[in-house]
C-alpha cells in the first residue's frame, strides 16, 4: 500500500510545495485548504482535495479516518497586525483548529507523524542571541508568537503524555514561487510585482532591517526529511523543534537591488519613514535541523531570489502552473522514482 500524507493548507504557497514533493516520493496526498487565502490554481492534479475548515468536524474525521502516515498542518493565520487587531480569531484558527486535529490523530490510533508549521522569529522575540538557536529563552511579541508557541507546547503535551509523533518546524522568511503578499518574507512578492509594473520600491526605514529568507523548496524538503527520521524523546518542546533558515542576514536594501539586478530593470528604490514596534534583526541557527534530519539549504539567496521573480515575470505572461511547480522541485531536490475567515491556508509564516 502506498503511503499517505494530509496537507493542510495544501493550496496555498508553501503547502503547495510540500504536496508537490511529497507525490514526487510516492506518497498519496490528501489536501484540506478553504480557499480562504490559497489558490485553486496551486493545487496538484494528482493529490485528492477537500474544500473546508481544517478546525471543522469534517476535517476532524478526515483525520480520524485517514490512515495518515503523516500530516503537514500549514494551515494557518500568518498576519501578525491581524493577530494583534484580533487576538481571538487568531488564536482560533492557529491554536484551536491544531488541536482539532491533534485530537483527531489521538482517537484514531494511527502512528501518524504530526509536522507542525511554527515560526522561527516570532516566537524567540526581540534580544535573542543571534543567529538564534532553538533553546533560547521565548519570549513573543505578539498573538501569532504566542499562538505558535502555544501548539508547541500542546506538541509536546501529545508527545509525552500520549506518545504521538510531533515535530515543530520553526521556519525563518519562506519565499519562492507561488508566494503570496502576506507575512513578512511577502515583501519579495511584492517588490517583484511592483518591479513588473514599473512602480518604485518603497522601503520603509533605512532599510537596514535584517531577515534570514530560505527558499520554498528548501522548506519542503524538510517536510519529507522530518516524516522517517527517528525522533528524539520529547524532553520539552525544543526537543522536536527545528529552525529552518539559512543563518545569513539580508537586509531590506539588499533585497531590493538584488531583485532589480534580476530583473535588469531601472525602477528606482524610495524610502519612507519607519514603521512602529518593526523587529530590526531577525536570523536563525539551523545547524540541529542539520545534525539531526539531515537537512541544510541549497539555494543561496541570491539565485532564489532571481527564481522568484522569474516565476512572477513567466505569470505575468501568461505562463501554466508548471513554471512554479518545476521551481519547487529544483529548489527541493525532489526524487525521480490572509486573511480571511477560516484556517484552510498556507502563506508564508511570518517570522
Amino acid at each position: 500500500m502506498s503511503k499517505r500524507a494530509l496537507v493542510t493548507g495544501g493550496a496555498g504557497f508553501i503547502g503547495s510545495h510540500v504536496a508537490d514533493l511529497f507525490l514526487d516520493n510516492g506518497y498519496e496526498v490528501v489536501i484540506i485548504d478553504d480557499l480562504s487565502n490559497g489558490d485553486r490554481e496551486n493545487l496538484p492534479a494528482r493529490a485528492t482535495f477537500h474544500e473546508m475548515d481544517v478546525g471543522s468536524p469534517q476535517a476532524a474525521a478526515i483525520v480520524e479516518q485517514g490512515r495518515f502516515d503523516v500530516i503537514c498542518h500549514l494551515a494557518a493565520q500568518l498576519d501578525v497586525r491581524k493577530s494583534v487587531a484580533d487576538p481571538m480569531f487568531d488564536a482560533r484558527v492557529n491554536v484551536l483548529a491544531s488541536l482539532n486535529l491533534l485530537e483527531a490523530v489521538k482517537r484514531s490510533g494511527a502512528k501518524t507523524r504530526f509536522i507542525f508549521a511554527s515560526t522561527g522569529g516570532a516566537i524567540y522575540g526581540d534580544g535573542a542571541p543571534l543567529p538564534s538557536p532553538e533553546n533560547v529563552v521565548k519570549n513573543p511579541q505578539s498573538p501569532y508568537g504566542i499562538a505558535k508557541l502555544s501548539v508547541e507546547h500542546y506538541l509536546a503535551y501529545f508527545a509525552n503524555v500520549h506518545q504521538m509523533q510531533t515535530v515543530a518546524l520553526r521556519f525563518a522568511n519562506v519565499y519562492g514561487p507561488r508566494q503570496g503578499l502576506h507575512g513578512e518574507a511577502g515583501v519579495v512578492a511584492i517588490f517583484s510585482k511592483r518591479i513588473l509594473a514599473g512602480q518604485p520600491l518603497m522601503i520603509f526605514g533605512d532599510g537596514t532591517q535584517t531577515r534570514d529568507y530560505v527558499f520554498v523548496g528548501d522548506v519542503a524538503r524538510a517536510h519529507l526529511l522530518a516524516t522517517t527520521i527517528d525522533l528524539p524523546k520529547a524532553t520539552d518542546i525544543d526537543a522536536r523543534a527545528f529552525n529552518l533558515g539559512t543563518a545569513v542576514e539580508t537586509d531590506v536594501n539588499e533585497l531590493a537591488r538584488t531583485l532589480v539586478a534580476s530583473a535588469a530593470s531601472p525602477v528606482p528604490i524610495e524610502h519612507a519613514p519607519p514603521r512602529a514596534g518593526e523587529q530590526h534583526r531577525s536570523v536563525v541557527d539551523w545547524s540541529k535541523a542539520r545534525r539531526v534530519l539531515g537537512w541544510e539549504p541549497r539555494v543561496a539567496v541570491r539565485d532564489g531570489l532571481a527564481r522568484t521573480y522569474q516565476w512572477f515575470s513567466e505569470r505575468a505572461e501568461g505562463a501554466p502552473r508548471d513554471a512554479g511547480a518545476s521551481a519547487s522541485a529544483s529548489g527541493a531536490g525532489a526524487s525521480a522514482s490572509d486573511r480571511s475567515s477560516a484556517a484552510g491556508r498556507a502563506e508564508s509564516a511570518a517570522p
